[in-house]
């Protein structure tokens, strides 16, 4: 049988951190409400599916992009080997 080169120890750790993903989370809720409010309206003068939505929209696609770019340098393990 093949034995693996790596061992169980040896774990990657996550490109991104719990936050990172509740980010993205909340973010992806954000934007599905949105369109759902401006489906719902169904106005094309409607003061939500005019006004509201697209900053809902804007505001979870800005929230995305902030998850995305945010690194916590505290918790990083390269940062703290290259120190030592």
């Amino acid at each position: 049988m093949a034995k693996r080169s790596q061992k169980m120890d040896d774990k990657q750790p996550m490109f991104f951190s719990s936050f990172n993903y509740k980010l993205i989370g909340l973010a992806i809720l954000l934007i599905i409400s949105g369109f759902t409010a401006m489906y719902l309206e169904n106005e094309v003068d409607g003061i939500v599916s005019l006004y509201i939505s697209p900053i809902v929209i804007m505001a979870g696609y800005v929230l995305v992009i902030f998850a995305i770019m945010k690194h916590d340098r505290g918790n990083d393990p390269e940062i703290k080997t290259q120190a030592e």
